[in-house]
């Protein structure tokens, strides 16, 4: 700045400062080439990206994995990925939605700026239609039972959809609601899930068919000897949170010893308290045995001639994964071991040729595992987010009793009611509502666009569909037709449209009341 002629300056020499349109310009350019980027994953039929970092490839749809992958250094772009990580947070879907819907709204914005839109009316219009596309989203949402498994199984079909789970996705959904209603804990009249109480195992095998749920845990570990038996029904389980040997003192000492009797008293000393740590383990009436750290040689010895599945350096996640799951208790020691303290399960076995051990049959299980195999270590790593993300979905349908309509219809009748909504308003907030209906356009467009279809016609047919009442009609994405996604069984939860968006447009109307960018560039050591 200038004063009286002459330059002040307050800013430093490594502060880049960008005012006025430009910074507003830069914002919205950084955000729509953000949603560029994962516009042509969205949907059924969207395209897949590679991602390289040095020898680490990954190959997904998966907006969550994408933007979390690429290196954004451009500061309005970074908050666009922040809103797909809070949707990928709070939903564990929708982070695709998100991403493009943000783009869209800066899209419609930068439209106003050139019309001659003051910045504060075009937040203030958006956030008067944020907060009515909620009410009609809520007017829109369907109730949904925690007891109704169709309905839940569609919800994880319609997130599986489209990845590489897809051939066995009707047995993968089956399995996931499942273990979602067998650790999801009724209180009154609310519904709460712990997503930690279900554990996805991945490991390498023949064929995605042989996708499975575990009510209990699988642990990466094999027996210790031989002499162990390769399964045991009827498992009661000790764990064992310390090593199973015997300890070095913490102070330095030395014995000095003169005679091989006394070298041969030491050893049986040493055997006497070992067998006396095994005695105590086999005394409890555990057949089972997990130890999170080493077990001695002696004692596997004796555990092994005890018939006791023994396994050791087992991680401590899978410890406490296990005390969930057969309902019992991590001991320090081996002679705070008691029959209350043991878990209890109808079977353990070894999975010799996966290097596995399966704890199976829990009845009153707080915890349960999926496991999930592929071919190849790529298609392991997508069938992992693939559930997951179905895991979420049916977690925020139970603990919310709603869901909504897929296939674009639920945007395609936001836009319209929104539009009627800005023509109440009046004012220059109104273009700004009709803006903010018109970025939802985004969303069938895209989603005809990915599968090989006229955008502008699919959009006129989707609008027309709704101008006459079919408030359910939506986009066949494999025939092109408009039908009744309701009846086509594509469901969502609601807690990933309204998250997607609030967060976008909050987003939105923050970035566009930007009108002067302050970086402060670092320097390298030495300069």
């Amino acid at each position: 700045m200038q004063s009286a002629g002459q330059p002040v300056i307050i800013l430093r020499d490594n502060v880049e400062q960008t005012r006025g349109f430009e910074a507003q310009r830069s914002n919205i350019l950084a955000a729509k080439a953000i949603s560029e980027a994962v516009r042509t994953t969205l949907g059924p039929r969207g395209m897949d990206k590679m991602l390289v970092a040095g020898d680490d490839i990954t190959i997904t749809n998966d907006g969550a994995t994408i933007l979390s992958e690429i290196s954004v250094q451009h500061p309005g772009a970074k908050m666009v990925v922040e809103v797909a990580t809070a949707q990928d947070d709070e939903c564990g879907d929708g982070t695709t939605t998100a991403a493009i819907m943000v783009g869209s709204f800066m899209e419609q914005a930068e439209r106003m700026l050139k019309m001659g839109i003051h910045p504060t009316n075009i937040s203030k219009g958006y956030t008067l239609g944020m907060r009515k596309a909620l009410e009609i989203l809520e007017e829109l949402a369907i109730a949904i039972s925690p007891d109704d498994k169709e309905s839940l199984k569609k919800i994880a079909t319609t997130a599986m959809v489209g990845k590489t789970i897809e051939a066995v996705r009707e047995k993968a959904s089956e399995i996931v609601v499942d273990a979602v209603s067998t650790v999801a804990v009724r209180t009154g009249d609310k519904i709460i899930i712990d997503e930690d109480d279900i554990l996805v195992k991945t490991q390498k095998g023949d064929s995605m068919d042989d996708i499975s749920l575990v009510r209990g845990v699988i642990i990466g570990k094999t027996r210790l000897d031989d002499q162990m038996p390769k399964f045991v029904n009827g498992a009661k389980v000790a764990m064992i949170g310390s090593p199973l040997e015997i300890t070095k003192t913490q102070t330095k000492a030395k014995i000095k010893i003169s005679s091989s009797e006394q070298v041969s008293a030491f050893g049986d000393a040493e055997r006497a308290q070992l067998k006396k740590i095994a005695d105590q383990i086999i005394a409890s009436g555990a057949n089972v045995l997990l130890c999170q750290k080493g077990i001695a040689d002696a004692i596997q010895f004796y555990l092994g001639k005890a018939g006791i599945y023994s396994l050791e350096d087992v991680t401590e996640k899978e410890m406490k994964y296990a005390a969930k799951a057969l309902c019992g208790e991590i001991v320090n020691k081996p002679e705070d071991l008691t029959p209350e303290t043991l878990g209890t399960a109808d079977r353990v076995e070894e999975m010799e040729e996966e290097e596995l051990t399966k704890i199976s049959g829990c009845q009153n299980a707080k915890a349960v595992t999926i496991l999930i195999r592929g071919s190849t270590q790529y298609l392991v790593d997508e069938l992992d987010r693939a559930i997951n993300d179905a895991k979420r979905v049916i977690q925020d349908a139970m603990e919310d009793g709603k869901y909504t309509i897929g296939g674009a219809a639920v945007e395609t009748e936001m836009l319209i009611r929104l539009r009627d909504y800005a023509g109440t308003i009046g004012g220059r907030e109104q273009i700004a509502i009709e803006a903010f209906a018109q970025a939802f356009e985004i969303i069938p467009i895209t989603l005809a666009e990915n599968s090989g279809f006229n955008p502008i016609d699919k959009l006129v047919e989707l609008k027309k569909a709704h101008g006459d009442g079919q408030k359910n009609a939506g986009l066949n994405v494999y025939t092109g037709k408009i039908v009744d996604m309701a009846a086509e069984g594509v469901f969502e939860p609601m807690r990933v449209k309204r998250q997607a968006i609030q967060s976008a447009a909050e987003t939105a109307a923050l970035l566009i009341r930007v009108d002067d960018m302050m970086v402060t560039q670092s320097h390298a050591p030495g300069m």
